[in-house]
């Protein structure tokens, strides 16, 4: 029955956004369906937006349907397969049904808000298509396929600290100990490969030059002085060697003959770049990993409150902009050289300041039934930390109710920054979930029950800041003139309605 319910939402998703062949790639991340494609007028945003499956639809370099953690990860593949079955049998285009793209009279509902979170948010891409901010989500393009291995062995690691202090089990550890720690003692290969994908290479030589990094065989040779030591520099050694090992790869198809290059272009490619990862690149991201974690730490103990405000009340634009990912070396490191990440709990209150907002925008409009039923369908995603829903369907199109989700995160930030700074030290074990999810993924210096403690504290601050923000700052009299009424009474009205103001 779920294969089915996957399969109808495959299908459903699948006219439109203009049918089989105009989809050129299909991927997924942790929340989001993201696909390429050939004609983007051919895609019914609105008609998609209906679908009950789909919590919301974001532009970027690809077009990004959010389906939540889990339901992505099932429909994909269906999708996937239902592409393959339309270009084979070159069906002609379904008709999409008069429900869902019938537009209906109304005055001021949540699709309004969604049509102009989706223009606000189009503008917003123009403006930030930046070559840096360009180069920052093919970054994050290649860390997003690791999540899912990130968060299993997260939740393996945490379960066998769990049972290692209980001292349960004690056949069971070093098993456990075994299932976590093998894909992060390899990371660094997967993270060449997806590098050299991303950039134009081939995939195995990216991570066979990245696969140099973690050989124990590396401790017998002397760099800059220095004695290499197995795995030294890192996800951020093994993204600059895959690159170079791409741009060595290039280099070398411009004049290798043909006839030679199945033989002469592998083996340049991978001498060279290893030859420059072992005498250069290694040391190089050794000391910036190191330097990266020695700034957190630093930050965090001397400024944790004013480094947490200001953490916690920027992450909701870089939600917005998508950046977000490109923080995931980051952490990586982080998690790599201490076992967890202490800036995620921090970044997750955020979503608290969000979820907090949304729940007072529906206090305040009591009338407007749509705009309340998109509401409760989010926040369950919201409360477990998917919050584009939240984002582009209720706060950035309002305008102001974004502004004080920020002031949310930014106070539960300050509080979990606190007790970093007062010695509580505690991050994430891995990377991908917020909210509610996190709470398994933590860990610290200090005992869990107080480490749990601290997150929930920060989140119940981000939630009831971001609601009072947002109750009493949140909205200007006419917005509640425009908002606060029922759009199915207002429907037939004479006069014209009104756009909401979004400031």
């Amino acid at each position: 029955m779920s294969t089915d319910k996957n399969r109808a939402t495959a299908a459903a998703i699948l006219p439109l956004v203009g049918g089989p062949d105009n989809v050129t790639s299909i991927a997924h991340c942790m929340t989001r369906l993201r696909i390429t494609l050939r004609d983007r007028s051919l895609v019914q945003d609105e008609a998609l937006r209906a679908l009950p499956a789909v919590l919301g639809v974001v532009e970027d370099d690809t077009y990004q349907i959010v389906l939540g953690p889990g339901t992505v990860a099932r429909v994909t593949p269906e999708f996937e397969a239902l592409v393959e079955e339309g270009r084979a049998a070159t069906p002609a285009t379904p008709a999409t049904p008069a429900a869902l793209t019938a537009p209906t009279p109304h005055a001021v509902t949540a699709e309004d808000l969604q049509a102009q979170g989706a223009a606000l948010r189009e503008a917003q891409k123009a403006r930030n298509a930046t070559p840096f901010k360009l180069l920052l989500r093919r970054i994050a393009n290649i860390f997003v396929p690791l999540i899912p291995a990130l968060i299993g062995c997260g939740v393996i690691a945490g379960l066998n600290g769990l049972l290692t202090n209980l001292g349960r089990l004690p056949a069971v550890v070093p098993a456990l100990a075994a299932i976590a720690s093998g894909f992060m003692s390899l990371i660094a290969v997967f993270v060449g490969h997806n590098t050299a994908k991303e950039f134009g290479g081939t995939p195995i030589l990216g991570g066979a030059v990245a696969a140099i990094i973690v050989f124990p065989g590396v401790a017998k040779i002397d760099a800059f002085g220095q004695q290499l030591s197995p795995g030294q520099g890192g996800v951020l050694g093994a993204l600059a060697a895959a690159l170079l090992a791409v741009y060595v790869e290039k280099w070398c198809r411009t004049w290798v003959p043909e006839a030679l290059d199945v033989l002469v272009t592998p083996t340049l490619t991978v001498l060279i770049s290893g030859l420059v990862t072992l005498f250069g690149l290694m040391f190089l991201a050794g000391e910036a990993s190191a330097a990266i974690g020695t700034f957190a730490d630093r930050l965090l103990a001397t400024g944790g409150a004013f480094a947490g405000l200001v953490l916690g009340g920027l992450f909701l634009p870089l939600v917005m902009l998508g950046l977000h990912q490109a923080l995931i070396p980051i952490h990586t490191t982080l998690i790599e050289q201490s076992g967890y990440t202490v800036l995620l709990p921090i970044l997750a209150m955020a979503g608290a300041g969000q979820v907090g907002a949304a729940i007072a925008v529906y206090c305040r409009l009591p009338r407007n039934g749509s705009l309340r039923a998109t509401i409760k369908s989010a926040l369950p995603a919201g409360f477990l930390g998917v919050g584009e829903p939240l984002i582009y369907g209720v706060s950035l199109p309002l305008g102001r109710p974004f502004v004080t989700a920020c002031v949310g995160g930014a106070a539960g930030g300050a509080f979990v920054g606190l007790f970093n700074q007062l010695g509580v030290a505690f991050g994430s074990t891995a990377i991908g979930p917020s909210g509610w999810a996190l709470f398994p993924l933590l860990d610290g210096r200090s005992s869990a029950g107080l480490t749990i403690a601290i997150y929930a504290g920060g989140l119940a601050v981000g939630y009831l800041v971001g609601f009072a923000a947002t109750y009493f700052f949140g909205f200007t009299r006419q917005m509640l003139t425009d908002l606060n009424a029922d759009p199915d009474a207002t429907a037939g009205a004479a006069e014209p309605s009104r756009e909401p103001a979004l400031t």
